[in-house]
């Protein structure tokens, strides 16, 4: 098993000390899904939410929470993100849509984290925006697609 990084010899949380590491190109990609009524998809599709463009204000948040990730989850470091991409693809099979994100930046630690919040918090708005038309809504499949960089290398989900 793998050492876990973020507790001590004695098993107390800490920060890891990323400082002796040379910065490197990250990347990581993650998604999820939420799904939905068909009508409730439609509603959005067709932008007749009543709270408003729920794709878009989506968009937004799932770009700032990656900025805020290091806020929200104990222990993850700052990064200085270059990029954030979040992309939202309605799914009439589904029914709902699905969400997926693209992080990067030049650092010392990987953007696993700051994907995987940007997809999260994307779909928790989706819900939120459209909750009053159907709260039976399911938030789903939340997960690492692929990370690029650093000391472990590549990774990509076996699907």
């Amino acid at each position: 098993m793998t050492k876990l990084t973020h507790l001590s010899t004695t098993g107390e949380a800490h920060m890891v000390d990323v400082s002796a590491k040379a910065d490197t190109k990250r990347v990581a990609q993650a998604r999820g899904r939420v799904v939905m009524a068909p009508e409730t998809l439609a509603l959005a599709v067709a932008g007749q939410a009543k709270k408003g463009d729920v794709f878009g204000v989506a968009r937004i948040a799932g770009i700032m929470a990656a900025k805020k990730t290091s806020d929200l989850i104990p222990l993850c470091h700052p990064l200085p993100l270059s990029s954030v991409t979040v992309e939202i693809t309605p799914d009439e099979a589904l029914p709902g849509v699905r969400v997926s994100v693209e992080a990067s930046c030049a650092g010392k630690t990987g953007v696993e984290m700051e994907a995987l919040t940007a997809v999260s918090v994307a779909c928790l708005t989706i819900y939120d925006m459209l909750k009053a038309a159907d709260r039976a809504m399911r938030i789903e499949g939340v997960e690492l697609v692929s990370k690029q960089g650093g000391k472990s290398g590549d990774w990509r989900r076996d699907d």
